[in-house]
């Protein structure tokens, strides 16, 4: 287990984490994630000799924690930004406790998009050997 990288690649998290607050709207998001995702993925594959979908779950559950705990603390400023979530979050029980909302949600979240770049670093695990291979050829 690569623990460094996991750490390192979080650091995604954490910049996403503070960009999501105010400056990156929920609608360019997931545009963000695919170009994080595929990086991390790719270097997950390079430098990890195994348990790449591993890898890849626990990089987006560090992510999870840092962009749980910045929504948390910015609650405010995110949800003036973030109308759409706002609207959501009044739908849902406790309309009234949005950080309590952001921490049922934010790991729930992390995991299922855990899963995702698990399969996105395994995937790239895959092509990377067999271009390994071909090259060797």
């Amino acid at each position: 287990m690569n623990v460094k990288l996991i750490f390192l690649l979080s650091g995604f998290g954490f910049l996403m984490a503070i960009a999501t607050i105010a400056w990156i709207p929920a609608n360019a998001e997931p545009i963000f994630w695919l170009v994080i995702f595929i990086i991390c993925a790719y270097l997950i594959a390079k430098n990890c000799t195994g348990k790449y979908f591993l890898h890849g779950l626990l990089v987006s559950i560090a992510n999870s924690i840092w962009i749980t705990a910045a929504h948390i603390i910015f609650v405010n400023t995110y949800l003036v930004n973030h109308p759409r979530e706002l609207e959501m979050m009044s739908k849902m029980p406790m309309p009234t406790h949005p950080r309590i909302m952001i921490l049922i949600i934010g790991p729930i979240v992390g995991i299922f998009s855990g899963i995702i770049l698990g399969l996105f670093a395994f995937i790239a695990s895959k092509l990377m050997k067999k271009k390994a291979q071909e090259v060797k050829v």
